[in-house]
């Protein structure tokens, strides 16, 4: 039999996450899946565990869980203090935890998002073709709650115990490189040089569906609203107030605010783990 873990405190939010549900946009299904995908494969890694295998997103205040029996874990992404029945234990390298023990994940002392990995995976039952929870449809698991029992899959291999890894730390500066269009004409000049040369900040509104940031409106040729259009990962759309929001993963698939831009996914990763107030740029990417 495989293990399963009691969640004894779940935190602000704490979701199933792996590698996203793609493919699925045509019919209006977001991606979804963890929105620090280099923290994801680093974990799954370190477990021996498949590169997009599921985890635990936690958010700002971690969560404790117990395993009915003996499992390996990583508590990696945004760094934090980690216990084991109240006894201090390594972060982001794979620790043994014993069955009936309490594994604390504490709260970030950087960053946003921890990510609490298991050898073997969360097992939880797919939903077209992914275990992510999806805040924005409600497809997939439902956010973890206090007294969730979570099935835990059967580990590849006996993980590696390294001293160390190589987890990269959260931004003090956010920089997103950005390729404009496909509606950047809906802008006036002087908004595309705002753009690229002031210094917004990460507003506390962000979520898992995009970044919302503070700083100048960018100023709109027109008035007008746009027929509602396809989304991509990364789009950054200008509502109403003028303020850049930059798609995360679980963004719409369709709105119909002018996109200025889209932010290369590969930077999206440390916006991930941007604390409110975080200083931000967009770069030409």
């Amino acid at each position: 039999m495989t293990a399963k873990l009691t969640v004894v405190r779940s935190g602000a939010l704490t979701t199933v996450q792996d590698g996203g549900r793609r493919g699925h946009a045509h019919l209006g299904v977001p991606r979804s899946g963890a929105l620090d995908s280099a923290a994801l494969r680093l974990a799954n890694l370190l477990l021996g565990n498949a590169p997009g295998a599921a985890v635990l997103e936690t958010t700002l205040t971690g969560c404790a869980l117990r395993p009915d029996r003996g499992v390996t874990v990583v508590a990696g992404g945004a760094p934090c203090p980690v216990t084991v029945d109240g006894r201090p234990v390594a972060w982001g390298v794979p620790v043994r935890v014993p069955g009936g023990a309490v594994l604390d994940v504490g709260g970030v002392t950087a960053g946003v998002r921890s990510y609490v990995a298991v050898a073997g995976g969360i097992a939880v039952e797919p939903v077209l073709g992914s275990r992510s929870t999806d805040l924005l449809s409600g497809l997939g698991p439902a956010p973890v709650r206090d007294g969730d029992v979570l099935p835990v899959g059967t580990p590849a291999r006996q993980p590696a115990l390294p001293d160390s890894a190589p987890w990269p730390a959260p931004p003090t500066e956010l920089t997103l490189p950005l390729r404009l269009g496909p509606r950047a004409d809906w802008f006036t000049p002087g908004a595309l040089r705002t753009l690229t040369a002031a210094t917004y900040r990460v507003s506390q509104h962000s979520n898992r569906i995009g970044l919302r940031t503070e700083g100048p409106a960018l100023e709109r040729v027109s008035a007008g609203e746009l027929p509602s259009e396809g989304m991509v990962l990364g789009a950054v759309q200008v509502p109403p107030d003028g303020r850049p929001v930059v798609f995360l993963h679980d963004h719409p698939t369709t709105g119909g605010y002018p996109v200025i831009g889209v932010v290369t996914e590969t930077a999206l990763a440390a916006a991930a783990q941007a604390a409110p107030g975080t200083p931000v740029r967009f770069t030409p990417g």
